[in-house]
């Protein structure tokens, strides 16, 4: 077999495979994470309310 120039060399193959599989874990974690807090009741999107983090204020 002949090697091309600029064919791709194992370490390029892994840091590609390693970029990919940063970008799944990341995806899957921000899915999960929305998953989750979807799952959470009484939760509108935003935690800067003290009521959405089920703290209550003081009158």
């Amino acid at each position: 077999m002949t090697d091309k120039p600029g064919s791709n060399s194992p370490a390029q193959g892994s840091d590609r495979r390693e970029d990919r599989l940063k970008a799944a874990l990341k995806a899957n974690l921000a899915k999960r994470k929305a998953q989750s807090r979807a799952r959470l009741p009484g939760r509108a999107g935003t935690s800067s309310e003290p009521e959405a983090s089920g703290q209550k204020k003081d009158d």
